[in-house]
């Protein structure tokens, strides 16, 4: 019951114009200040002092060491598990106190439906929005590609493969719709329920659901 999304798509628009679209959106509602933009390599650099396009596992390791992130068996976890363990538990929660903080140019193997950055193909066209602890938004440069789109499923599954989980049926209708034309566009999906506390100053989900698990 949490994702409440508001979700759009702008036709002639890339990720960064989106940002800017976002950004107007939560000026208006929250009242807040413009909004800090900065990319995914720059917030680990500043915040952590390590390049995460470049890193190899044994400095992201040691790195979890210094950030005090336990867990069992790190060494068996892949770089993007790595990576995604230091920025939601040592960078999420420094970043967007003030205004909200708008992350962008993860990682090209986390890119999702997003595009691949044409300077930089280490990274890929997307962001997400954070303010106060809270995750608001994630939003693509969206790829129209069907053919790697289809290649990005299968490479999912293989991973999921080597991993012992169960594959993912290829999503079909989704790949022929995009062989069927998608615009140039970007699209992005906002969590209202995290916007409505915000708005409140709620501290729980549950102020802000009609229908909240507790009360099912």
């Amino acid at each position: 019951p949490e994702f409440t999304m508001l979700e759009w798509y702008r036709p002639g628009f890339d990720h960064h114009a989106l940002m800017q679209e976002v950004d107007a959106l939560l000026i208006e509602t929250l009242g807040t200040d413009a909004s800090e933009m900065v990319s995914y390599q720059d917030v680990f650099q500043s915040r952590l002092g390590i390049d995460p396009l470049t890193a190899t596992d044994d400095m992201l390791l040691a790195k979890m060491a210094d950030c005090n992130i336990n867990i069992s068996s790190p060494e068996q976890l892949d770089k993007d598990s790595k990576l995604q363990l230091l920025f939601a538990m040592a960078i999420e929660p420094a970043i967007g106190q003030e205004r909200p903080c708008f992350v962008f140019g993860f990682p090209a193997s986390q890119a999702s439906l997003a595009r691949i950055n044409t300077e930089d193909s280490r990274t890929a066209d997307r962001f997400e929005v954070y303010f106060k602890g809270a995750e608001l938004a994630n939003g693509f440069h969206e790829l129209s590609d069907a053919s790697e789109q289809e290649q990005r499923f299968e490479q999912d599954n293989e991973k999921r493969r080597n991993n012992g989980q169960s594959v993912k049926p290829i999503d079909t209708r989704f790949l022929s719709a995009l062989k069927s034309g998608l615009p140039h566009c970007a699209g992005v999906a906002l969590g209202i329920d995290r916007l409505l506390m915000l708005k409140i100053g709620a501290s729980h989900i549950k102020e802000v659901l009609n229908f909240p698990v507790s009360r099912a």
